[in-house]
C-alpha cells in the first residue's frame, strides 16, 4: 500500500513513488539532479526528461546518460501526449531490460484560466502512471514561479516531497488502484479549496470513484461541501466513500449528507 511520506533527499525515492521537488534556489541543484540521474544507472533505470532540464536545473544534456530520452513535448499542458509519451517510453525501457523509468519533470504554471485544473489532472495522471507502473516521477517546482495557493495545489496531490517547503500539505490525495485513491491527513476550510480542485479533476476519468479516508483524520464543514459539491457538478458521476473513521463519520451523519445518492459513505 502506497504512504505519503517527506523524503529529506532524491536518494530516498522508492519505485512507486511521485514526487513533488520543491526546489531550494541556495540549494547545490545540479549536484542533486546529477545525483538522481546517477543512482538511476546505478539501479538499472532509464531516465526521462520533460522540459528543458538544463534551464532549470543547470544538468545539461552532456551530463545525462546517453540511454536516457529528453522529452521537449510541444505543449507541456497537453496532459494526452505528456502521458502517451512516459507510457511509451516506460514500455520502451523494459522491453530494453532497464528496471523501471525515472521521470524528471519541470513543472511550470499555466497562464489559461483553467491552468491549475489542467496541472491537477496532469499530476494525477501521471501518479497513477506512477502507481501502475512502478515508474518513479520526480515533478520539480521553482517556489518563485508560482503563487502560494497554486503550489500548494500541486503539493496536495503528489503522496511524496522533498526539498523546501513553507509546511507541509494539510491533506495528499494519491492513486491506490483503478479508480481508487487515498485521501491522507485533514481537510479543513482551508485546504478545502485544493481538495475540491483535486476532486473535481479526478472524477472526470472515471463515472464512479472510490476515496480511502482510512488515513485521514478529519474533515469539517467545508472539505465535506467540496465533496459532495464535486460530484453534484456531474450527475453521471458518483464517489464511494470507504475506510472513514467514526469522527468523520459521524460528521457526515450530522451533517445531514447520508441522504446524497451522488456520494455513499460506505460502511
Amino acid at each position: 500500500m502506497r504512504a505519503a511520506r517527506a523524503l529529506t533527499t532524491l536518494d530516498e525515492v522508492g519505485l512507486g513513488d511521485h514526487v513533488c521537488w520543491r526546489i531550494d534556489p541556495a540549494a547545490a541543484l545540479p549536484a542533486d539532479a546529477r545525483s538522481f540521474v546517477s543512482d538511476g544507472a546505478l539501479y538499472g533505470d532509464k531516465i526521462v526528461v520533460l522540459g528543458d532540464i538544463g534551464r532549470f536545473s543547470g544538468l545539461r544534456r552532456h551530463a545525462v546518460p546517453s540511454a536516457s530520452v529528453v522529452l521537449d513535448v510541444s505543449d507541456a499542458s497537453d496532459t494526452a501526449s505528456v502521458l502517451a509519451a512516459v507510457r511509451r517510453e516506460a514500455r520502451t525501457a523494459l522491453r530494453e531490460g532497464f528496471r523501471s523509468v525515472r521521470v524528471l519533470a519541470e513543472r511550470v504554471p499555466q497562464a489559461a484560466p483553467d491552468g491549475v485544473e489542467q496541472l491537477l489532472d496532469q499530476e494525477l495522471k501521471l501518479d497513477q502512471f506512477a502507481s501502475e507502473s512502478g515508474a518513479i516521477v520526480v515533478c520539480a517546482f521553482k517556489p518563485s514561479q508560482w503563487n502560494a495557493p497554486t503550489l500548494e495545489h500541486m503539493a496536495c496531490v503528489h503522496p511524496h516531497e522533498v526539498g523546501t517547503r513553507a509546511e507541509q500539505p494539510a491533506f495528499r490525495m494519491f492513486s491506490t488502484g483503478a479508480c481508487s485513491w487515498s485521501v491522507d491527513g485533514v481537510i479543513d476550510s482551508d485546504c478545502a479549496a485544493a481538495f475540491s480542485a483535486a476532486l473535481r479533476a479526478a472524477i472526470m476519468q472515471t463515472p464512479a470513484m472510490t476515496l480511502r479516508f482510512d488515513t485521514l483524520e478529519m474533515i469539517d464543514a467545508a472539505g465535506m461541501h467540496a465533496l459532495v459539491d464535486a460530484a453534484r457538478r456531474l450527475p453521471s458521476r458518483s464517489i464511494i466513500v470507504e475506510g472513514a473513521n467514526e469522527t468523520v463519520r459521524l460528521g457526515w451523519e450530522l451533517a445531514g449528507y447520508q441522504a446524497v445518492d451522488s456520494v455513499v459513505m460506505s460502511a
